[in-house]
C-alpha cells in the first residue's frame, strides 16, 4: 500500500485525510510540526508528502528545503487561500502542486493521482527517448541523467521544471497553450484561477536567464501560453 506523510498542525485534518485517503487505497501517516516532519520524510519510504506551510518549531518552506537536500519525493503543498506568495514560493523551492486551504478532498486526491501518473510516466519512458538530447541555443537538456546545461554550466532544476523545459524545447518555436502544459507537465486539467505553471515558467526563466543574447528565451503569448525561441539565424 502507498503511504504518504502529512505534516500539519491542524489535528482534525489530519484524521480527515487518515480516513479519506486511506479509503482511497493510501496508507497514511501524520506528524504535527515541522522539526519532526522534516526528519520523519527523510526516513520513511512515501510515495508522497503533503506538507502545511503554517507549521510550528519549523515553518514549511524550511521543512521543504530539508527535505529536498536529500531527497526527491515529491510533495504538495497546502497554503493560506488567496497567499500568492506562498505558492509562488512553495513551488520555486521545489514543491511539486499546491491546493488552498480549505480544499475538498477528492481535489487533493486528484492532484496525488497526477503526480502518480507523471512519476510513472518518466520511469516507463521508452529507452531510446531516455537516450536523447534536447539542445536549443545554448541550453542542453540531457534526457539520459536528467541535466541541463547552459553554456556548459549544470543547472539545478525541480522535477516540474525539467518536465516543463523538455517539452518547451521539444517543440521550440511552438507556441504551446496553458491548458496543455498543464495537462502534460502536471498531469491534471487547468482549472479557473490557476496559475501554478505561471510559476513553474517563472522559475524556469530565472534560472536559464531571461534572454539569449537579445532573444527572449521564453516568450508569453497573451490568452494562449508560451513559446521556447529559436535562437536568431536558426533555420
Amino acid at each position: 500500500m502507498d503511504q504518504i506523510l502529512v505534516i500539519d498542525d491542524d489535528i482534525e485534518l489530519c484524521e480527515l485525510l487518515t480516513d479519506y485517503l486511506g479509503g482511497e487505497g493510501f496508507s497514511v501517516e501524520t506528524v504535527n510540526n515541522g522539526k519532526q516532519g522534516a526528519e520523519q520524510a527523510l526516513v520513511g519510504d512515501y510515495v508522497l508528502i503533503i506538507l502545511d506551510v503554517m507549521l510550528p518549531e519549523m515553518n514549511g518552506f524550511d521543512v521543504l528545503r530539508k527535505i529536498r537536500e536529500q531527497c526527491k519525493t515529491p510533495v504538495i503543498m497546502l497554503t493560506a487561500r488567496g497567499d500568492d506568495i506562498d505558492r509562488i514560493v512553495g513551488l520555486e523551492l521545489g514543491a511539486d502542486d499546491y491546493l488552498p486551504k480549505p480544499f475538498n478532498p477528492r481535489e487533493l486526491v486528484a492532484r496525488i493521482r497526477a503526480i502518480q501518473r507523471r512519476v510513472v510516466a518518466d520511469i516507463q519512458q521508452p529507452a531510446a527517448e531516455k537516450l536523447t538530447e534536447l539542445a536549443v541555443g545554448d541550453v542542453v537538456l540531457n534526457k539520459t541523467n536528467r541535466v541541463v546545461r547552459r553554456t556548459g554550466k549544470s543547472i539545478d532544476l525541480t522535477s516540474v521544471e525539467f518536465n516543463l523545459l523538455e517539452l518547451l524545447l521539444a517543440r521550440a518555436g511552438e507556441i504551446i497553450s496553458r491548458e496543455e502544459l498543464v495537462e502534460k507537465v502536471l498531469g491534471r486539467r487547468l482549472s479557473a484561477y490557476d496559475r501554478s505553471i505561471d510559476v513553474h515558467v517563472s522559475a524556469l526563466r530565472k534560472k536559464l536567464g531571461h534572454y539569449e543574447g537579445e532573444t527572449e528565451r521564453i516568450r508569453t503569448v497573451r490568452s494562449v501560453g508560451y513559446l521556447y525561441s529559436l535562437p536568431e539565424g536558426h533555420n
